[in-house]
């Protein structure tokens, strides 16, 4: 059974941390402005915030690292929510020490380059995380909607129930299993190592940002080649935004590739849903047992 971190109570203390790109800490105000005015909790800051870096990474592996353990290791610090994703995780991954998480596990929030860490977590040690808004989801007045709300809900310990409208190329059917997915480019990156996700009986969610459309394809195919998409309990397509094609047109847009890869499996397949890059974006408890419906009206995802 999945193990679950134990859920936030007012004053809890949350970890903010850049384990992957640079945020510089104007970008992250709001955000620590609202998890302390609003959402009663504390915030530690990690050195990475802001940190002393002149390129892409928030610091050298060894400088993300330290900070990231030394996060996952304070005993005041009750969640580590990472700020950004972007790329460097794949990096640190095997160089974390995972010891005291595992005899305290505490919640880890993030998406993108975060899927990483989520996958890892709960292949190698089945313990919960959560695919969820980062700390630019606050800014510009958007820490009171659904989705950030979600996250709010989420720590807090209150079963979710997520609803979007159907799509064309949907599956109609009902399915149960723990919920688990990320960053389409990262699994796909993940199959062959030690952090690749356990899919079998699985509801598996995807989504991706700013890729090409063959790429999508191709790794849709690597997926499915490594039997990543064979024994699904059921498949949520979130968003594909900001696709690109070449100059010679790949001839399908990413979802009638998707819809194509995945044509000869059984099992319910919704589109659209809505986790993603934008701000359409719920809090997803990883490993976690939830029950999709996708009917002809509506989809429904619950604990």
């Amino acid at each position: 059974m999945i193990k679950t971190p134990p859920y936030l109570q007012p004053g809890d203390t949350i970890g903010l941390v850049c384990p992957a790109g640079y945020m510089a800490m104007e970008k992250a105000a709001e955000c620590v402005r609202v998890l302390t005015e609003e959402w009663g909790y504390k915030v530690k800051l990690g050195k990475t915030i802001g940190g002393d870096s002149s390129t892409y990474f928030s610091g050298t592996d060894e400088v993300r690292l330290a900070d990231f353990q030394q996060m996952l290791d304070d005993e005041e610090v009750k969640a580590v929510l990472c700020a950004r994703g972007g790329y460097g995780m794949g990096r640190i991954i095997d160089d974390i020490d995972f010891k005291q998480f595992k005899k305290h596990p505490k919640w880890i929030v993030g998406y993108s380059d975060i899927t990483v860490l989520h996958s890892h977590l709960y292949s190698q040690y089945y313990i919960s995380s959560l695919h969820a808004p980062m700390a630019g989801a606050f800014n510009d007045g958007a820490s009171t909607n659904p989705f950030v709300q979600s996250l709010r809900s989420a720590l807090e310990g209150k079963k979710a129930r997520y609803q979007c409208e159907p799509h064309e190329f949907n599956r109609k059917g009902e399915a149960v299993g723990e919920l688990v997915g990320g960053n389409l480019a990262l699994l796909a990156h993940l199959v062959g190592t030690n952090s690749e996700l356990k899919t079998r009986g699985r509801i598996l969610f995807i989504e991706d940002i700013g890729e090409y459309v063959y790429n999508i394809d191709r790794m849709f195919y690597q997926l499915k080649r490594s039997g990543r998409l064979s024994k699904l309990a059921g498949l949520i397509i979130g968003g594909f935004t900001d696709m690109k094609d070449t100059e010679r047109p790949f001839g399908k847009t990413a979802y009638e590739s998707i819809q194509d890869v995945v044509s000869e499996y059984g099992y319910p397949v919704c589109y659209g849903f809505p986790v993603s890059h934008e701000k359409e974006n719920y809090a997803l408890k990883i490993g976690v047992g939830y029950k999709l419906k996708i009917g002809k009206g509506k989809v429904i995802l619950e604990e």
